[in-house]
């Protein structure tokens, strides 16, 4: 039986992280579920039972990022894992910004939340795994399907922020080797969430998706967390630097 060991899910208010963070949970974990959504992170951890916590971060900002994990270790104590599950697509008016409309502000948030939130929140847990080393120590990145395909219904910034969170895995990955943390990332597709809603005018146009995927469904955030769970798991000890590809499909390599 797995050790019970404790992880922060940056993201973790809702959709995949919420699903991430409420399996970890029912398989013995302990998760501290970290949030800008601060009243449905609270929602959330409350849901999992009284072993849990929720904290609210802005990923974005180093001096967040740092106080919420000097919160967690003083609360609850040594950090095991991190799931990296904070995204922001920007859609000025529901609608994809062609490039050359594209606002070098939300190319800016953009990058800032999937990109520079993933870079702190993952440096921070290497400092204190360094000075407080646990065994199996696990980051988990959460890309997406657009970053490999270029994307449809994505912007431009999104999927470059992605492409560069998946190549940053991927170096994360080979430098934390020796300390004996593994480091993936999972790139889900087309994922039943607020994200893919947003997206999507009417369910209508959600089932033509669906009809893309050779699996014929719309992928659940509940697919998605069981990848998660087995990336943090003892098994999967000796993956690392490695995309999990969740699409149902979609993309296949």
């Amino acid at each position: 039986m797995s050790m019970s060991r404790l992880f922060i899910v940056a993201g973790g208010a809702k959709g995949i992280g919420a699903a991430i963070g409420t399996l970890l949970a029912a398989r013995g974990h302990r998760v501290a579920i970290a949030d800008i959504d601060t009243d449905n992170a609270a929602r959330t951890a409350q849901s999992m039972g009284t072993d849990h916590a929720a904290y609210h971060v802005d990923v974005s900002d180093e001096a967040s990022v740092t106080r919420l994990f000097d919160a967690v270790q003083k609360q609850q104590g040594r950090i095991s894992g991190l799931i990296c599950a904070a995204g922001l697509l920007i859609l000025p008016n529901g609608q994809r910004s062609p490039i050359e409309e594209l606002e070098l502000e939300d190319w800016e948030r953009s990058f800032a939340v999937n990109t520079r939130g993933a870079f702190l929140c993952s440096r921070e847990f290497l400092r204190r795994f360094s000075a407080m080393p646990t065994a199996h120590g696990r980051v988990v990145f959460l890309g997406s399907v657009a970053a490999q395909l270029g994307g449809y219904r994505s912007s431009a910034a999104y999927i470059a922020a992605k492409a560069g969170l998946m190549g940053y895995a991927k170096a994360y990955a080979r430098e934390v080797a020796h300390l004996g943390i593994t480091a993936n990332c999972i790139a889900p597709g087309l994922i039943d969430t607020d994200m893919l809603r947003n997206t999507i005018a009417s369910s209508g146009d959600l089932d033509k998706a669906a009809n893309s995927i050779p699996l014929g469904r719309i992928g659940s955030v509940e697919d998605v967390a069981a990848a998660a769970a087995y990336l943090v798991s003892e098994e999967a000890s000796y993956l690392t630097g490695s995309v999990i590809d969740v699409n149902g499909g979609y993309r296949m390599q």
